[in-house]
């Protein structure tokens, strides 16, 4: 072999050696959490669903795929730095790791972390920690990565009232480090006894001994809530009252600037309309703080968040993605989407559906029901449905 071959074939042996390399380091990043068996651990790779993907409808370019399937009553999701998918549920009594460990874009595996709580909706991870919010406590699953196998929990706070209407938790770290944990009016309208009914409140679980603080009042049931990153202000979802017809009140998208603020239930409903039982009770609408958009009557918006990934066209950076599970008693059903929102200060225009199809409009039939969004590190967008048990992976490829 002459001089030039030589210098050849070590070249092309070094590329060879550095796309390899390149290749197992992507590799690598995409695998960033590997686990052992463990009795908790179930192997979901061969999931499966009854899931019409081929009724969803999304802009130009998107796709929608099924991420993890056999998740049952999957409500709302937290996700760990390195991608670990936190599930709780309401209907059932567990909660959920669920991980790609393969890199191949859909879960392969599922640990179940507890199976002895009450209804525990609302998860949030921060600092390796994983708290559950269930009807009346915080729980705290420490360093929970490297618990997986042997999950343990402790109590963070147990003080939160036990009533079960509307008593199941949507829960979050804002900015200022505090775990924020809304509580529900015990009815569809009621003026409650307890302040704290009808609420969305914080709590300083780093505190030996924390109390909730209210943070907002008069907000009926909120289920889904976050913060602007441009401004820190917090957003939240409110689901309006039942039994006033079927477009009455809307539902609501609301904007707090500052704590003590007042949202008007049960007195107000939607900024303008005055409650026929408890409205004589309040004062005037122009004491309470008008919603920043009407989102439709009985369509019970839950989950949202501002999206702030690459993957998706610039249009919709900053912009609030809501998911909104549907109605109950409507005459004709409504909801069963999800939404954008343009958001700029205390704006919140040009709502636009962004994912439907999960209603068949004319047989008035569900097959599924969207409840929270979450975005993993790639920018594509994780959407829980609580009806078909899975978990969808929403992406955007330019064509």
């Amino acid at each position: 072999m002459n001089y030039l071959s030589k210098i050849s074939v070590a070249l092309g042996i070094g590329i060879t050696l550095v796309t390899f390399g390149c290749q197992q380091n992507q590799k690598a990043e995409a695998q960033s959490v590997k686990t052992q068996n463990s009795a908790n651990k179930q192997n979901i790779s061969g999931a499966t669903s009854e899931v019409k993907l081929d009724k969803i409808k999304l802009p130009p370019n998107f796709k929608i795929d099924v991420w993890a399937a056999d998740i049952p009553n999957a409500r709302e999701m937290a996700i760990s730095e390195d991608g670990i998918v936190f599930v709780g549920n309401r209907q059932e009594n567990k909660v959920y790791a669920v991980i790609d460990e393969d890199g191949d874009g859909k879960a392969d595996t599922k640990f179940t972390l507890a199976d002895d709580l009450h209804m525990p909706n609302g998860v949030a991870y921060k600092d390796g920690d994983l708290y559950v919010g269930e009807v009346s406590r915080i729980i705290r699953f420490k360093d929970i990565k490297n618990n997986l196998n042997n999950p343990k929990y402790e109590v963070v706070y147990d003080g939160y009232p036990t009533e079960t209407h509307h008593g199941w938790k949507f829960i979050a770290f804002g900015p200022d480090g505090k775990l924020y944990v809304p509580v529900g009016a015990p009815c569809n309208i009621c003026e409650p006894e307890k302040e704290i009914f009808a609420s969305i409140t914080r709590l300083d679980v780093d505190s030996p001994n924390p109390t909730p603080e209210i943070y907002a009042k008069g907000v009926r049931n909120s289920v889904g809530f976050d913060w602007d990153p441009k401004t820190g202000d917090m957003w939240f979802t409110d689901n309006g009252r039942d039994m006033m017809g079927d477009d009455v009140p809307n539902c609501e998208l609301n904007h707090i600037t500052e704590a003590g603020q007042h949202f008007g239930y049960p007195y107000w409903h939607e900024g303008t309309v005055k409650d026929p039982e408890f409205g004589d009770k309040g004062g005037p609408a122009s004491d309470y703080v008008a919603p920043a958009a009407k989102l439709g009557a009985h369509v019970a918006p839950l989950g949202m968040r501002f999206y702030e990934g690459n993957m998706f066209p610039t249009e919709y950076k900053n912009q609030v993605i809501i998911a909104k599970h549907g109605s109950w008693n409507r005459s004709k059903k409504s909801g069963y989407v999800l939404t954008s929102l343009k958001v700029d200060g205390s704006s919140a225009t040009d709502e636009k559906e962004f994912a439907t199809g999960w209603l068949d409009e004319e047989a008035q039939e569900a097959w599924g029901r969207p409840v929270d969004v979450q975005e993993l590190k790639d920018g594509s967008l994780l959407i829980s449905d609580d009806m078909a048990g899975v978990i969808y992976r929403v992406t955007y490829s330019a064509k």
